[in-house]
């Protein structure tokens, strides 16, 4: 049995390597044939890779159910696996990108929202894998009380989880809240901080961190600037290390 199952892991593996060469090759239609295959036979790298092509139409046609119903089986097949596991990250993506998908549905699917099943995903993927935009989504759910009571105290406990792990995205949501007050106690220059690494780390259509970003930096006083600063130049220092 143990021979049959590493003969299988070979071959499905076999097939991903195939994936990326006919990819690099121009051969799209081969290119996802291969990946299909190893995707059907449970190569988590594969499914999780099929799944994002279906969510960005990349290769294939677009379809929103298509990958929600890959990722999800990623979820079935792979959820005994743990942080330990090789195959961790996709195992972990997976459950985030499904409760993507459910916090506001699918349209004109059977998928309906589900914001309260989304946060039991974003919480395992979180907690069991330490998924930074597991615990990044989770805060944020927490933070508006959507699927769970809203409890800013958890929800910036796990924002400061993902920040640590320069999740940019919970980086601009947390530095926000230390910067104002909002919900937590005030600490203007840590907040400042976190906007301002945040913001580096934005892309283009992300303009909301760049808007909380230079709205901060109007309110603060010279010293909060300072502070922030040096703050951020001993981050990178120690992220380097």
């Amino acid at each position: 049995m143990r021979v049959r199952v590493a003969f299988v892991a070979v071959v499905l593996a076999d097939a991903f390597r195939a994936y990326g060469r006919a990819l690099r090759d121009g051969r799209t239609d081969e290119a996802v044939s291969a990946l299909q295959y190893a995707a059907s036979g449970g190569h988590a790298a594969s499914a999780w890779r099929l799944g994002r092509m279906y969510m960005e139409g990349e290769g294939v046609a677009r379809s929103d159910l298509k990958a929600f119903e890959t990722f999800r089986q990623i979820t079935i097949t792979r959820r005994e696996e743990g942080p330990n596991s090789p195959d961790a990250r996709f195992i972990s993506s997976a459950f985030v990108a499904m409760g993507n998908y459910l916090v506001e549905g699918i349209p004109n699917t059977y998928v309906r929202p589900d914001p309260g099943k989304a946060v039991e995903l974003y919480f395992y993927a979180a907690s069991t894998f330490g998924d930074a935009d597991g615990q990044f989504r989770l805060g944020r759910m927490l933070l508006e009380g959507k699927g769970a009571p809203r409890d800013p105290r958890q929800a910036a406990r796990w924002l400061q989880l993902a920040a640590s792990k320069s999740h940019h995205q919970a980086q601009a949501v947390l530095g926000h809240m230390l910067f104002t007050g909002r919900d937590v106690p005030r600490a203007a220059p840590r907040g400042l901080m976190f906007l301002t690494l945040a913001k580096e780390s934005a892309s283009d259509n992300e303009a909301w961190i760049s808007e909380m970003y230079e709205e901060a930096m109007r309110q603060a006083s010279d010293d909060e600037r300072g502070v922030a600063l040096r703050m951020v130049e001993n981050w990178i220092k120690t992220a380097r290390r």
